[in-house]
């Protein structure tokens, strides 16, 4: 698909920063943890975990890389966009990508997460029914499928 590609190693610190800037930006107000997102998580430590990985993720690419998504097997992992380049379909061409070249068709999201569970089912994923707990946490995640 146009733009997108499979990432590279150089591509991990800048997957690695997007990343980092959506957990704080969403995350950080359900869960609240000083000590791990503003110490432990860092753009040289989280690129340093994702090279055992790097072959799961593709970037969005137009000269700049302004998205990511992690496919593992069947399961969309991670699905990020630079914050202030969302809604400008990236999000979209990297789940089409996802499903039709990788053959994906389920992930799970954070139950509070709701922008997110309504940008997935404007995309054609339902809620299935089932939840999970969040390692280490009182939250759920609910797990969504094509």
């Amino acid at each position: 698909m146009e733009n997108i590609r499979k990432a590279l190693p150089k591509d991990l610190e800048r997957i690695s920063e997007i990343e980092i800037f959506n957990y704080r930006l969403n995350f950080y107000p359900v869960f609240k943890d000083d000590g791990f997102y503003f110490s432990k998580l860092s753009v040289s430590k989280k690129a340093k975990e994702y090279e055992a990985e790097a072959e799961k993720f593709f970037v969005y690419d137009d000269g700049a890389i302004k998205g990511f998504i992690m496919v593992d097997g069947k399961e969309i992992r991670k699905l990020f966009v630079e914050p202030v380049l969302q809604g400008n379909s990236i999000g979209k061409k990297l789940l089409e990508f996802a499903v039709s070249e990788m053959k994906a068709d389920f992930l799970w999201a954070l139950e509070k997460n709701k922008r997110a569970i309504a940008f997935y089912e404007r995309n054609g994923f339902s809620l299935s029914g089932e939840r999970k707990n969040e390692e280490d946490t009182e939250e759920y995640l609910v797990k969504m499928k094509l």
